[in-house]
């Protein structure tokens, strides 16, 4: 009887049997459902796609999972930093409303629970002192991840100000960050935080772009090599220009040029005043006004301008491109400038209240990491390499620019290291003053751009700068010098009104000095 119900009952149990043998062995894919990183990063769409084909494979091999990359690009760094600063006053406030204990949540509480140090401030108001510390304890986030790219600036900014945290990488791998692999600095500029509230994961380098047919089309035919050359007369209307106030990039490239001024003159007062009318004259040379720096390279390549300013991997990769289009012989070049650039790093940072902290870290890691690394410089098809678009990102770490990746790197000839500085960044300089340059760039040359281009222009048909001399000096009018530059920094941290009418003063007088200027011009003084 025993021997007939266990042969009945024998394809029962083989059949409960099937999916414990058909289960994954340990670290392989499971049928459970993917994971999900949200990272937020204005990077290009070649971008996107490698770091999501690679680490989708890193992530199933390390941990026997699935991952999907949800990337959002609410527009340009600048658009990125107000979106994160705006999410996360509203999920602060929601969750410190949530404990009737907290008290009232004021309009003050609203404009300093992320002010750096106000928690040990005496001179704050107590409630906004507890704010600032219940939210530097707290685990509020604002369904995001990390951070990709944009900057040092702004990530130091949300470092100070509690959006960001630690992503660990350092206790993880101290190997890392050793000097001769990731220093802790280069050329002046930190390549990663200390405290771990941001990685650099590349270096850029900024340059010229151009396009050699247009610029054939020039009465002087002689390609641009500095960046004075880009505000010469004969680029009158053939300039394309990102937006400082929406683009961190070019912000960052305008800085670097300031700082070269300042470097070339020995003075910081002298470059100043040299560098913010080198930038105007540039913008009275633009054609097209773009918000994100990456659509430049494309602008030139097409023609649309003749030279502009570019990141070197956008540059290098337009270069690239061109030279496949046009069978060996590229019409467009990139070129970094005579006695003029600087090497920063473009990092990663995890954001408070990470959905997904364990991926996350996951995700530095892999970016920091020799295979990471491998991804950003490495050609396409090559061991390691990209499989679609080869990314032309100089690596952070130093042992990647060893012999044995030569042949493998898509610019063997390229190291940062050795050749990306021709002087040293002088963060104290204009660092503080990141944010207050691109409000003062825009109200200077952006809002009154038609004025500043009637101007200019008037200024070249009278012959040029030497032939109108008071026209120049109109034209030169800055809203302050260097030396009052703090005061003008603390008159941006007033509300919001006044912060308003302090920036459309400095408009309106540039706007009136470029009228006078064009006058003068136009009178052949």
């Amino acid at each position: 009887m025993l021997k007939k119900i266990l042969v009945a009952a024998l394809p029962i149990f083989v059949l409960l049997a099937i999916p414990f043998f058909l289960r994954p062995a340990s670290g392989a894919p499971s049928d459970a459902p993917a994971e999900k990183l949200v990272i937020i990063s204005a990077h290009n769409e070649s971008i996107k796609y490698e770091y999501d084909r690679a680490f989708r494979q890193y992530y199933r091999d390390r941990f026997g999972r699935d991952i999907e990359l949800d990337f959002r690009s609410p527009g340009g760094t600048s658009d990125i930093v107000k979106y994160i600063a705006d999410r996360y006053e509203a999920e602060f406030r929601h969750f410190f409303e949530s404990d009737p204990a907290n008290g009232e949540w004021t309009p003050e509480i609203a404009k300093r629970f992320a002010e750096p140090g106000v928690e040990n401030d005496p001179t704050a108001p107590e409630a906004v002192r507890k704010a600032r510390k219940l939210f530097l304890s707290s685990d509020v986030g604002i369904g995001i991840d990390l951070m990709a790219g944009g900057g040092t600036f702004d990530m130091q900014r949300h470092a100070k100000r509690g959006f960001a945290v630690d992503g660990g990488a350092q206790k993880r791998h101290p190997e890392y960050f050793a000097d001769d692999v990731i220093p802790r600095s280069f050329g002046g500029d930190e390549l990663y935080d200390k405290d771990g509230r941001y990685y650099g994961i590349v270096l850029s380098t900024f340059g010229i772009c151009y396009n050699a047919d247009r610029i054939a089309e020039l009465a002087d035919p002689a390609p641009p090599k500095r960046w004075a050359d880009l505000a010469a007369p004969r680029f009158y209307n053939t300039i394309a220009l990102a937006d400082p106030s929406k683009s961190g990039s070019a912000n960052k490239c305008f800085e670097i040029l300031i700082q070269q001024c300042m470097a070339d003159s020995g003075s910081p007062d002298k470059g100043w005043e040299e560098g913010l009318n080198l930038i105007k004259r540039i913008f009275g040379n633009a054609r097209n006004l773009t918000d994100s720096a990456g659509k430049i390279p494309r602008d030139v390549a097409a023609g649309n301008a003749a030279a502009g300013m570019a990141i070197d991997t956008y540059g290098f990769t337009e270069q690239e491109w061109n030279e496949l289009q046009f069978g060996g012989t590229p019409h467009f070049f990139y070129v970094p400038p005579e006695g003029g650039t600087a090497v920063s790093a473009d990092p990663v940072q995890m954001l408070r209240g990470a959905p997904n902290r364990k991926a996350a870290e996951a995700f530095i890691d892999f970016l920091l990491s020799v295979e990471g690394q491998k991804l950003h410089a490495f050609k396409t098809g090559t061991p390691g390499g990209p499989a679609r678009h080869a990314l032309r990102r100089p690596p952070i770490r130093r042992d990647l620019y060893a012999p044995e990746y030569r042949e493998y790197r898509s610019d063997p000839n390229y190291n940062p290291y050795e050749s990306g500085a021709s002087f040293v960044y002088r963060p104290e300089l204009t660092g503080p003053y990141y944010g207050l340059l691109r409000i003062l760039i825009r109200a200077i040359a952006l809002d009154p751009q038609p004025e500043l281009q009637r101007a200019w222009k008037a200024i070249i048909d009278a012959g040029g700068p030497e032939k109108v001399p008071q026209a120049m000096r109109a034209f030169n009018r800055l809203p302050f010098p260097y030396a009052e530059i703090a005061d003008a920094n603390r008159a941006l941290r007033r509300d919001a009104v006044e912060v308003a009418a302090v920036i459309r003063s400095w408009s309106e007088s540039a706007r009136l000095n470029y009228l006078e200027a064009e006058r003068l011009a136009k009178e052949g003084k």
